[in-house]
């Protein structure tokens, strides 16, 4: 319960700090608690690396953002061995990717070489240089942020590297209301500062977190139902004649452990001990959004991941 109420109360100082985006800083922590990573696409200037920022600020972490660009190296995120003359040895020098929580910011303007260097940090927790292997902090979190207006001089992310976040998330534009509240809040942090949390969330109290979200109590009917919206990406056709139209590759196991921990995480944020499908519907779309390719049928329809994503809550019934 302890461990609970300080998140909660992070939660809380987020809200505050970040007005209009609640989806994202639930999936934020969920994304936390769940030990898992974040995409996230939205247009420039609603907040992402605010978020992320203000996370950091909230827990006894780390926090580094890495601007990704086309002339970026592998090096400029996992670090090089630099030469000391006065001993004639190497000695590597950490880069970014060594901190707790990292923003790769619009990581689709980098090449594919550069993109790669993230998936054994990310996949792994740890970096390879030379011969040597170097482990990343226990807490590690990446949210990697997409820009969907500007497709000019970008490198799509491979199906690969995307099944390698936890979820992706889309946001929008906030309401009218809320932007005011936006403006009068910019305009008192210009004058006052901004607002510090009352206290920071400990690591111990996130690990601690994270095995009582593990110990939830989920039935069977409800891993099933869990396992069947999944089977419903891989063999379409056993539920719906306009699914197998739709769906060329579905998600794979390790679509079903995301869906699994978000929910659980969910449930847990919601101050409940046991799983719903309820919990299982509400990240849904953010668990299969990037792991769903589209036959060039249904792309050519205007088909999107979203719309196949909801059919497939139309068509599995919850057991």
């Amino acid at each position: 319960m302890e461990h609970r109420e300080s998140l909660l109360a992070l939660r809380h100082y987020l809200s505050s700090q970040i007005l209009g985006q609640e989806k994202l800083i639930e999936r934020l922590l969920i994304a936390l608690l769940a030990d898992g990573h974040l995409l996230v696409e939205g247009a420039p200037g609603l907040a992402k690396t605010k978020a992320i920022k203000d996370l950091a600020e909230g827990l006894e972490a780390e926090f580094h953002r890495i601007q990704f660009t086309p002339d970026l190296l592998p090096a400029d995120i996992t670090g090089t061995e630099i030469y000391r003359p006065e001993n004639g040895t190497f000695v590597f020098q950490q880069g970014p990717i060594f901190h707790h929580l990292v923003l790769a910011d619009e990581i689709n303007r980098a090449p594919a070489k550069v993109q790669s260097a993230l998936l054994e940090a990310m996949a792994e927790r740890q970096v390879s240089v030379g011969r040597t292997t170097y482990d990343l902090p226990p807490l590690f979190l990446v949210m990697a942020t997409q820009n969907p207006i500007e497709q000019e001089g970008t490198y799509p992310l491979p199906e690969a590297q995307l099944d390698r976040f936890l979820m992706h998330v889309k946001i929008g534009y906030p309401e009218a209301s809320v932007e005011r509240r936006i403006l009068q809040q910019a305009r008192g942090e210009a004058l006052h500062g901004e607002s510090k949390p009352e206290r920071r969330v400990t690591q111990e109290s996130i690990f601690a977190a994270r095995q009582e979200i593990l110990g939830l109590h989920m039935a069977d009917a409800v891993e099933e139902y869990l396992v069947q919206l999944i089977m419903a990406t891989r063999t379409p056709a056993k539920y719906d004649a306009e699914l197998a139209e739709w769906i060329s590759y579905g998600a794979s196991p390790r679509g079903s452990i995301a869906l699994d921990r978000c929910a659980r995480a969910h449930a847990w944020l919601a101050g409940r001990d046991f799983v719903s499908p309820e919990d299982i519907q509400a990240v849904l779309f953010d668990i299969l959004r990037h792991r769903l390719i589209l036959t060039f049928e249904a792309e050519a329809a205007g088909i999107d991941q979203d719309r196949v994503v909801q059919r497939i809550l139309d068509v599995v019934a919850v057991a």
